[in-house]
């Protein structure tokens, strides 16, 4: 392996820090790398995966303003392994967005965190579109020839080069703002987006064409500020969703951003069509049992239904416990065990207007996977990361078989961290499960890192290639594959 250090940047975080999120699985790397020639520690790289695995971590420079960090503060870095003819080379870069370079020049953090009171911002505006630092470090998509990342609070779409990392700044298209999760259709080449605020209409939808032109920027009206994650989308539809979790609107309106759970309301979706809402027309909303959802794993038309697949969570306020220790009550809040987050699907009857909901699989999992072919289509298979109770990292890969219940399920050792693991199909393959499974792994005790490739069909028969990196990465939320065919 050709290790090539590129950068480093000062990192102002004290010596002895103990937070859990910044120490152990998620210690924030500093250092940029290009690497070249990667070493193969176990198996061989299939000569037929082509593309190009990318991954966002949550990688704090500078400490909490107020001490009260948490792990979706951290800034932006993007970890990228391109893979042709059985060989990998690596890359990793800091998102470099303007709230991360006044936070540089300052040599201080400027904003608040998630957990922090807004008010304590030192800057407002340029660098946080929102009340937080736009960090960018949330997801990760390839569009249009380019690495895109975004950040859950709605922010602009930064742009990078899918294989070497080159920086080009917010993408032109995503001036108005956006949120995670933006939702590539790789059979059109589009881009779905969504933003949210705390003014009307509240919720936007917007439709962004293969080469980046804007299509339209439709406007969803809501009864109020809420906190929207996620979306999902079928050929012909867009799903967005109205949760009875959203900022306490007393509170709000004293600038105090502090969500509750509302179990009296109903979950309610929104189905628009793709194209956007003609003048005058409205979307056709769908009630639900009460709940929140962090991430859908897919959504399709079947005869006069789309069916919606997702996380339920059974409480998505946890009671916290003082027995838990000072990190407690953040532990909780990004545990999908205290969250009881499992696979549910919703089957909205467009004909009735009818939501019929059941509960797919018994067992605890989060952040899925599909076909890189498959969103917005029928499938069957989902690909799952599992973790352990009480913390938020993933010891786990777990395949879903939606169409018989069975599971397949992989575990790593203690201390060894998997990183999402998007499905990569295998080229002329024909069988949904026939490609290649991709993550990045830290090895906590060993302090090394790791990139796997499993069997996508054979996931309980473990990696099949193990290659080594330059570094132990953070841990961190997303990550995407885009074939190479994406890259041209």
């Amino acid at each position: 392996m050709k290790v090539t250090e590129v950068s480093r940047l000062p990192s102002t975080l004290p010596a002895d820090d103990d937070h859990p999120y910044r120490t152990g699985a998620w210690r924030p790397q500093t250092i940029e790398y290009d690497a070249d020639d990667l070493d193969v520690l176990e198996g061989t790289i299939p000569a037929d995966l082509d593309g190009v695995y990318l991954r966002n971590t949550e990688n704090p420079v500078m400490p909490a303003l107020n001490g009260r960090y948490h792990p979706f503060d951290g800034d932006g870095m993007v970890h990228a392994i391109r893979f042709a003819g059985g060989r990998a080379r690596y890359r990793n870069r800091f998102v470099r967005t303007a709230g991360l370079a006044a936070e540089l020049e300052a040599g201080e953090p400027l904003w608040a965190g998630i957990t922090e009171p807004a008010a304590a911002s030192k800057r407002d505006g340029w660098g946080a579109r929102t009340r937080m630092k736009d960090a960018s470090s949330t997801d990760v998509v390839v569009h249009n020839r380019r690495a895109i990342t975004t950040f859950y609070q709605c922010g602009d779409a930064y742009a990078m080069h899918p294989e070497t990392l080159e920086q080009f700044g917010p993408a032109p298209w995503s001036g108005a703002g956006i949120s995670a999760h933006p939702k590539l259709d790789p059979s059109t080449g589009e881009l779905l987006t969504f933003r949210y605020s705390t003014t009307a209409p509240y919720l936007w939808y917007g439709l962004v064409d293969r080469d980046g032109r804007v299509v339209h920027d439709t406007p969803v009206p809501l009864p109020g500020p809420r906190l929207p994650h996620d979306i999902a989308f079928t050929e012909n539809f867009v799903i967005l969703n109205d949760l009875p979790l959203f900022w306490d609107e007393a509170l709000l309106a004293k600038g105090i951003h502090r969500a509750r759970f509302y179990p009296n309301l109903p979950t309610r979706f929104a189905v628009v069509p793709r194209r956007g809402l003609a003048p005058g027309e409205q979307p056709r909303w769908f009630e639900a049992q009460p709940t929140y959802v962090l991430h859908w794993i897919n959504a399709y038309e079947r005869d006069h239904e789309v069916v919606l697949d997702g996380y339920f969570q059974e409480t998505p306020m946890p009671k916290f416990d003082p027995a838990d220790g000072p990190y407690g009550p953040l532990k909780k809040l990004v545990d999908v065990h205290a969250l009881k987050a499992r696979p549910h699907r919703w089957r909205l009857d467009l004909a009735t207007g009818a939501c019929r909901e059941e509960r797919v699989f018994e067992s605890i999992s989060e952040f899925p996977s599909i076909h890189y072919a498959r969103p917005g289509r029928p499938y069957r298979y989902a690909w799952s990361m599992t973790s352990p109770p009480g913390w938020f990292v993933f010891d786990g890969l777990v395949r879903l078989d939606l169409e018989t219940g069975a599971e397949q399920r992989f575990q790593y050792d203690v201390g060894q961290y998997a990183s999402e693991a998007p499905m990569a199909p295998r080229p002329g393959g024909t069988a949904e499960d026939d490609g290649y499974l991709v993550t990045f792994v830290g090895d906590v005790a060993r302090d090394t890192g790791e990139c796997h490739i499993f069997d996508a069909a054979n996931l309980a028969g473990g990696p099949i290639t193990r290659i080594a990196l330059p570094a132990r990465m953070s841990s961190g939320t997303h990550a995407t594959w885009a074939p190479a065919s994406a890259l041209r």
